[in-house]
């Protein structure tokens, strides 16, 4: 049984002023997008600035966020490394804390090689019991998790269970889902490829465009499974202006950008993250005012 099927927000992590953790303005927001229909949260991943968290802070919004949600959807936890050790560590604790499953990037930086990720993938595994969603996203980690590797890991480790497909490369998920034969959960990492990923046997989207659009989100993948093919595909067809302005900067400047224009107070980035360039910002206003998104006065 999939962790979660339909639409899983990459959840931001709000600030205050001074760069700390805004955990009642973190509250406001999961309970926003419960009231809204998402279909699980993932907290603590790219979106959610974990890269510039301390572990404590990591940790500390993980089980914030467990203890909110209190069961009503699952929780994903982000608590990959390149470092082997510090993502077991994560991890464990996260586990710990209640979270219902872990997405576990490729480690960056490193360049791993395909025997090196299955070492790395299985060690974190048997050190949890939770179930493991593979987070493949090469433009930003320099490494990339071939298809035979995912299905070998699938196959021989029990509780990785899913993969989360960022590459953008369809031929390459379409070859994962060929050699898979169904031992593996599909999730889009790419809002602008969900549809085409449920078409492959997906079964939803870790979404970044969900922070600001999470009814649309959800009702594009439920009207998909629901077999109501060409509305979803128009739903799609309709968000791309909008994806292409939340990711006409690196993510997650211009969805933070955008949670602020939309009254949430979700505070600044952290370094080396900086705030949008006029033009951009000004881009991503009209596009969320042209996709019907209501800014603050």
């Amino acid at each position: 049984m999939a962790i979660f099927t339909g639409s899983g927000t990459a959840l931001i992590t709000p600030f205050h002023e001074d760069g700390s953790v805004n955990y009642s303005k973190l509250e406001e927001l999961i309970e926003d997008q419960i009231r809204h229909q998402t279909d699980a949260l993932i907290i603590c991943g790219t979106t959610g600035e974990a890269s510039t968290l301390t572990h404590e802070e990591h940790l500390d919004v993980i089980a914030y966020a467990v203890k909110v949600v209190n069961g009503r959807i699952p929780v994903i936890a982000g608590t990959g490394s390149n470092c082997t050790e510090t993502a077991i560590y994560l991890s464990q604790e996260a586990e710990k804390s209640g979270a219902d499953g872990l997405l576990i990037v490729t480690p960056y930086y490193n360049k791993a090689t395909q025997k090196g990720l299955i070492e790395h993938y299985t060690m974190i595994a048997d050190s949890v019991s939770l179930p493991i969603i593979i987070y493949n996203v090469p433009g930003r980690t320099g490494c990339n998790i071939l298809p035979e590797t995912v299905v070998a890991l699938a196959k021989n480790v029990k509780n990785i269970v899913g993969i989360k497909e960022a590459t953008g490369n369809l031929s390459q998920v379409a070859r994962l889902m060929s050699l898979a034969d169904g031992c593996i959960d599909l999730y889009s990492g790419n809002d602008d490829q969900v549809m085409p990923i449920l078409s492959l046997g997906g079964k939803g989207v870790i979404s970044v465009v969900a922070n600001v659009a999470p009814v649309q989100v959800h009702e594009l993948c439920a009207r998909f499974f629901e077999g109501e093919i060409a509305t979803a595909t128009q739903m799609q067809l309709d968000m791309i202006p909008l994806f292409e302005a939340l990711f006409c900067e690196v993510n997650p400047i211009p969805v933070k950008e955008a949670m602020n224009l939309l009254g949430w107070e979700a505070g600044p980035l952290r370094r080396p993250l900086s705030p949008m360039e006029p033009h951009n910002r000004e881009r991503l206003i009209q596009a969320m005012k042209n996709y019907g998104l209501k800014l603050a006065e």
